[in-house]
Order: structure tokens, then C-alpha cells, then sequence
């Protein structure tokens, strides 16, 4: 599917991934609703690539009545355009390390759990699921009359979690087995499924590591020694977008990189 002069819809869209994610695709001709709850960094976003190519909704994933109100302002806007709803990207996430059982023998908290999958798995498949009536509305595109493409963000925690991660790779590991199912549903419409699932990546909170935790997590890796750039996630994306035979499979973008247990 072409990018240019379509819309697509990013979740987390003000920031790392999210935020690439939206520069790229605005590169290649494209249109970009930001849903993020940081409206300072959406403007700072949309200052850098014009306010005609970018529009900005507060958008908490965790709530259906925000995540609505969203998505209707998105496809307002691509209506008045003209540009078409092409696809939609769920990058908004959160993590919040735990280990199941602590030292003292307590268990960790449910909320903090629910918490987690609210926001990144009832956040990906409520974001996604109302954004579909659109894209199965579109006019179709090329030979293989595509209507447009779902791109949900999993992890490496799907497959290899580390200590702590028991809910992050509970609600990773959920959207990567959705993946083939989802793009059964969708196959009558036209619509196309990928999930990918990054290693780490550069961004703020890994900024934040120490020097030795960062020699630590290179020590995993097989090449590149490194984390990956926003940029290489951004271009994958681009890659899903355009490739027609990217469907219902999950990407590992991540160097060939397999966590161990212990770092």
C-alpha cells in the first residue's frame, strides 16, 4: 500500500517509537494522527513537520470513551483532507517492573498488573477495532485491492521476558498471539495484520541506565552491540506499510538478541 496522501493513526505517537514512527511516515508523504497524552511533546512534534501534515488528540488507551473521541476527531480530519484512514499504529505503552513474588514473600499488586494490560493490550485492540470500520470503508489500493494495514507493537518480553516483567510480557505476548487471528477476521476486508516486536531501543528511559547496565544488556547481544535507533523501528514500519506480503506475522527487531535469565 502507497503511504502517500493517506492518514495514519499512531498511539504514543508524541515520543519514541511512536515519534519516528510519525516523522517517517510524514517523510514519505504521509499524514499523521498523534494519540498521546502529552500534549507538549505533540507540539513540539507537529512545530517540527507543520500542523497540515500532523493533528494532535489527548488520547488516554486505557479509556474507550477517550480512545473514541479520538479516533472520531482523526477521521474528521482525514475526511476534510481527503486523505484516507491507511492505517493504524498502536505504540503506546507502558511498563512496570515486578517480580510475581518478593523478597518478604509478597505477592505483587494486582492493580499494578491490570494496570499494564489495560494499557497495553486493551489499548491496542480497543484503538485498533475502532479504527477498522474505516479502513474497511476505503477505497481499495493496487492490484490486491488493500484497504489498509494494522501495525501493533509487541516486544521481546513476548518471547523472552526477563525477571520482573511477568505483566509486560503477559500483555506483549497476548498482542503476538492475536496477530494471526486478527488478520483472518480482517483478510474479507482487505486488511493487513503485522506485529513487531523490538528489543531495546533507544529512547529516554534507557538514557537513564547506568554504564554498567548498559555494558550488562550489550553483553546479550549478537549484532549490532547496541540499542536499536527509533529510526530502524520507524523504517520497519514503513517497510509493513508498503509490502502487500507482510500479513498476519510478528517481526523480531532485534538484532538477534535472546535474554537470558540472569544478566
Amino acid at each position: 500500500m502507497k503511504i502517500s496522501d493517506r492518514t495514519f493513526i499512531i498511539s504514543g505517537g508524541a515520543s519514541g517509537l511512536g515519534r519516528a514512527t510519525a516523522v517517517d511516515l510524514i517523510q514519505h508523504g504521509g499524514y499523521v494522527a498523534v494519540l498521546d497524552m502529552n500534549e507538549e511533546l505533540a507540539d513540539e512534534l507537529i512545530a517540527e513537520v507543520g500542523k497540515d501534515k500532523a493533528r494532535f488528540w489527548r488520547c488516554d488507551v486505557a479509556e474507550p470513551g477517550s480512545v473514541k473521541a479520538a479516533v472520531e476527531g482523526a477521521l474528521a480530519w482525514a475526511k476534510e483532507t481527503g486523505k484516507e484512514v491507511g492505517g493504524v499504529v498502536a505504540a503506546a505503552g507502558v511498563g512496570l517492573p515486578a517480580k510475581i513474588l518478593n523478597r518478604d514473600l509478597t505477592p505483587f499488586s494486582l492493580d499494578d498488573f491490570n494496570f499494564v494490560v489495560q494499557i497495553n493490550l486493551q489499548g491496542t485492540i480497543d484503538l485498533v477495532r475502532q479504527c477498522l470500520p474505516a479502513l474497511a470503508s476505503n477505497t481499495p489500493d493496487g492490484p490486491d485491492k488493500e484497504h489498509g494495514i494494522v501495525i501493533m507493537v509487541a516486544s521481546s518480553a513476548a518471547f523472552d521476558g526477563q525477571p520482573g516483567q511477568t505483566a509486560y510480557a503477559a500483555s506483549k505476548g497476548a498482542i503476538t498471539a492475536m496477530t494471526l487471528p486478527m488478520t483472518r477476521d480482517l483478510a474479507r476486508y482487505g486488511i493487513r495484520v503485522v506485529t513487531i516486536a523490538p528489543s531495546m531501543f533507544k529512547s529516554r528511559m534507557t538514557d537513564a541506565l547506568s554504564d554498567k547496565v548498559k555494558e550488562s544488556l550489550f553483553r546479550t547481544m549478537e549484532f549490532p552491540r547496541r540499542p536499536g535507533m527509533p529510526e530502524e523501528f520507524a523504517h520497519t514500519v514503513r517497510m509493513c506499510v508498503e509490502n502487500v506480503m507482510l500479513n498476519g506475522t510478528v517481526i523480531r527487531l532485534d538484532g538477534g538478541v535472546r535474554m537470558p535469565s540472569k544478566m
